[in-house]
């Protein structure tokens, strides 16, 4: 297994703030795509945020364990609501709300599971680590960035990457053989045509 790499004090301080700006970034985005009520732009906006939000956890991800000042979290308070920004998703995602994937590729079993709750759920992640950040609980920020990373965040908004993906996919690819297939058929019925005359 190869070794991490470690940042200094003042990487550290660049890094935190970085990771900060990341995650601020990515919680006013979704929650402005939820109240937005816009369908037709709200999927490939969320697979633009969910893909740069998982770039920051890789970048935490590849970093050696952070390690929190005190053995239990200091309390940052309750947690924020996500609800009204989970039904905000549900309703526009719609039909392409639930979908399938496999967790643990390493022990594959299907769930299903929906956009809108995992969104959420990342969301959650994401949202307590800011909490202490703004506290000045940095060293706890990171910690919790990077457990919630590793742990659950990650693989949800992979998973959610995925069917995001999938949608834009199946919007765009599966159009085109139709309207090529409806050409081509035209063009040959007019080619009998005119063999027949």
């Amino acid at each position: 297994m190869t070794s991490s790499p470690v940042i200094t004090t003042s990487e550290g301080e660049d890094f935190s703030a970085q990771i900060a700006d990341s995650v601020e970034s990515f919680l006013l985005a979704v929650r402005a795509i939820a109240a937005s009520g816009d369908g037709g732009s709200a999927i490939p906006l969320l697979l633009l945020e969910v893909s740069q939000v998982l770039l920051t956890g890789a970048r935490l991800g590849a970093q050696s364990d952070f390690e929190p000042r005190e053995e239990y979290q200091p309390d940052v308070g309750e947690e924020a609501d996500v609800d009204e920004l989970r039904m905000g998703l549900a309703e526009i995602l719609d039909s392409v709300d639930t979908y399938s994937f496999v967790f643990d590729p390493y022990e594959p079993e299907i769930l299903v599971s929906q956009i809108s709750d995992d969104v959420a759920s990342v969301v959650t992640d994401l949202e307590n680590g800011l909490r202490h950040y703004r506290l000045g609980n940095v060293d706890e920020a990171l910690w919790w960035w990077q457990f919630s990373y590793v742990n659950n965040w990650g693989n949800l908004a992979g998973a959610v990457l995925n069917a995001l993906l999938m949608v834009i996919a199946h919007d765009r690819l599966d159009a085109e053989p139709f309207t090529g297939e409806d050409e081509d058929l035209a063009a040959a019925d007019e080619m009998l045509g005119d063999a027949a005359r």
